[in-house]
């Protein structure tokens, strides 16, 4: 009988061989031609020839059920131990770690983050080599009489800022399936059937969209959940923690609140209302619910990464510890609830036949971003307001700052919105040197603008009798309780409009969304009533704004936003800063001689109204050091939106008014 180290050799030869018989099989570059006609003495060769030897879904079941086990207690560390167990046949095997992440709208899995893999099968290791192509598959050759194979591996979470999003903290965790699991090519997601299990530290609290499959409890140890599809699992992540409160907000709807401390959790009922208004708000919105339960896995925290990431019966809302406590202060980043959310309907049911995608390998298309996100900016915006999240004042404030950003923004010279719906593929969220002239990803924002465009428009055809109300009850709404997929494309989206209110809304859309177009979207203010101002004091919606994400604002008087310390956050294009030559990351030190503050700068742009006096300011760039002189006497400027007459009913005012 062969030993174990032969046996290694030739299964990795059998692997070898086989991958390069593929490359030869999809090969359609012939073997002559790598003879070319080039001069005598000169090399010029050819490229090699790249070869998918990856099997494409198929929508027919997997065969068996994989056990997924995750060990989540090592929280000193930040380390998540995987063992799964896969039912296979003999032969090769191609196993994926998920890549093309549905809501992040980019091939954004973190694949960086894997170690320690091994396979094994009844002891015996079997060995694995990478895709050359595809970094996230992984090759495999099964021997003969192995029914069922043994991966092992940890996910690493980041221990510092610089290394990603932090997933598990000594007091918390998120458990997102897609960092933990490999599933194997060759089959929908919906096909291969996933029966999960977490062991979280004794004593936590978890919560996620999945249910335990007998008597376990959510109270720390091992919790065995129900088997799922794999595309639902990757889609029901879990958190857990040390200090949890579970709030009811409706008979399918539960707020799971996990922070860093026990006083940051939720005690007043005036604090929990809002939110199960917002349960109720969206409910008449949509006219249906999309989900046989929904979980709010609201995390609380310095030190986990905060987000907001969508799924179908749950949304991952991280923010900062004070969004109970300092509540009079965190309007600016109160709805985020009410856009994840909103996501279950538009993004999650209703989605963009270039988004479904049938694995998480194919990439996903982007074009319809600006109803996925924009639409959801939209009614992030207005349920938070209809539920009493943010007031009406302070609502007006969030509009008005999308539109002086857009009214504002040198780059839709040169770019239309639909081409930033690439930004997620582009720049992978990252920062970026001039966003004012580049743009990111405006279908956000800017798309929300469209929207309430959109709605102005037939409220005002229609003479107040319909509103986008009743497209979002049409379109995203009807087949209560369903929570599979159902797909639309550009011409849905125009023919529902057309069944709301007839007219002509693809070139409507083509022009907002396709086009080159300079001016903002604004129409819908002036339709509503109001009309965007700028004055020298900030709004509470600006102000909270501002303190949470530690900023100063001066975007609108001499161009910049500044950050912690002195440092420039963000120059506006052409703007007076820009053009005395200050760019992001530089350094103010001093203000006119005395050492820089953000009140001080303040005040130098006060005093310089209406003056010849520049504004000028000692300034650090890498280890140079400079005086610069900005031209700017027109003082503070904030946006605003002012009603053009006070007493005249506005459409814009209903908008954002509770339904019954």
């Amino acid at each position: 009988m062969p030993g174990p180290a032969r046996n290694t050799r030739v299964m990795t030869m059998r692997l070898s061989l086989r991958l390069a018989a593929s490359a030869l099989a999809f090969s359609s570059v012939p073997a002559t031609a790598q003879m070319s006609d080039a001069p005598t003495g000169t090399s010029m060769p050819q490229p090699a020839p790249l070869a998918d030897t990856i099997p494409p879904p198929r929508d027919v079941p997997y065969s068996g059920t994989i056990k997924l086990a995750v060990d989540a207690t090592d929280v000193a560390h930040g380390i998540f131990r995987t063992t799964e167990t896969i039912p296979v046949q003999p032969g090769p095997l191609v196993l994926l770690y998920p890549k093309w992440l549905p809501g992040n709208h980019s091939p954004t899995g973190q694949i960086k983050k894997i170690a320690g893999l091994t396979f094994t099968a009844d002891g015996k290791t079997i060995p694995w080599k990478r895709d050359p192509i595809d970094v996230f598959a992984f090759h495999l050759d099964i021997p003969a009489g192995v029914t069922s194979i043994e991966a092992r591996f940890q996910y690493l979470s980041p221990t510092a800022d610089n290394q990603g999003r932090t997933v598990m903290t000594p007091v918390m965790l998120n458990l997102e399936w897609n960092l933990v699991a490999l599933y194997p090519a060759g089959y929908f997601t919906r096909q291969i059937m996933v029966s999960p299990s977490a062991t979280y530290p004794d004593g936590w609290t978890s919560a996620t969209a999945l249910r335990p499959s007998g008597t376990d409890t959510a109270k720390g140890g091992l919790i065995q959940y129900e088997t799922v599809a794999f595309d639902t699992l990757v889609d029901s992540p879990t958190i857990a923690g040390r200090y949890a409160r579970i709030v009811p907000l409706s008979d399918s709807v539960t707020l799971d609140v996990i922070a860093d401390r026990p006083e940051q959790l939720p005690e007043k009922a005036e604090h929990i209302a809002p939110h199960k208004a917002l349960v109720e708000q969206a409910v008449k919105l949509f006219g249906a619910q999309h989900y046989n339960h929904y979980d709010f896995l609201f995390t609380l925290s310095d030190t986990l990464g905060g987000q907001g990431l969508e799924h179908h019966r749950s949304s991952e809302d991280g923010v900062k510890p004070g969004y109970f406590q300092d509540w009079d202060a965190v309007a600016a980043g109160r709805d985020i609830l009410a856009h994840e959310f909103t996501h279950s309907w538009d993004g999650k049911f209703r989605r963009p036949a270039d988004l479904w995608t049938p694995d998480y390998r194919q990439p996903m298309g982007n074009s319809l971003l600006w109803v996925y996100e924009g639409q959801t900016q939209f009614w992030g915006h207005v349920l938070s307001a209809r539920a009493g999240l943010i007031s009406r004042e302070e609502v007006l404030d969030e509009f008005a700052a999308d539109a002086a950003y857009y009214a504002n923004q040198a780059g839709k010279q040169w770019r239309a919105m639909d081409d930033t719906t690439l930004d997620p593929i582009i720049a992978r969220r990252a920062a970026q040197p001039w966003p004012n002239w580049q743009r990111s990803e405006d279908y956000y924002r800017e798309g929300s603008l469209v929207w309430l465009d959109a709605d102005s428009l037939i409220r005002e055809r229609s003479k107040g009798k319909r509103s986008l109300d009743d497209f979002a009850r049409l379109f995203f709404g009807g087949h209560d309780r369903d929570w599979g997929e159902l797909t639309y494309r550009f011409d849905d989206v125009v023919a529902a409009l057309n069944q709301v209110e007839p007219y002509d809304w693809a070139t409507f859309l083509h022009q907002r969304i396709e086009a080159v177009a300079p001016q903002a979207p604004l129409d819908g203010f002036a339709r509503g009533g109001y009309r965007l101002v700028y004055t020298d004091k900030q709004g509470p919606w600006q102000k909270s704004r501002d303190k949470a994400r530690k900023t100063a604002d001066f975007m609108y008087s001499i161009g910049v936003t500044m950050g912690r310390e002195g440092k420039v956050a963000t120059v506006m294009w052409d703007s007076p800063a820009f053009n005395a030559g200050l760019t992001n990351g530089t350094t103010v030190l001093a203000i006119d001689g005395t050492a820089y503050s953000d009140d001080d700068l303040k005040q130098a742009i006060k005093d310089a109204k209406g003056t010849g006096k520049p504004i000028t300011l000692l300034v650090r760039q890498g280890d140079y050091f400079r005086t610069v002189s900005i031209a700017w006497n027109g003082g503070l400027r904030y946006p605003h939106l002012e009603k053009i007459d006070p007493k005249a009913p506005s459409s814009l005012d209903a908008l954002f008014t509770a339904r019954k």
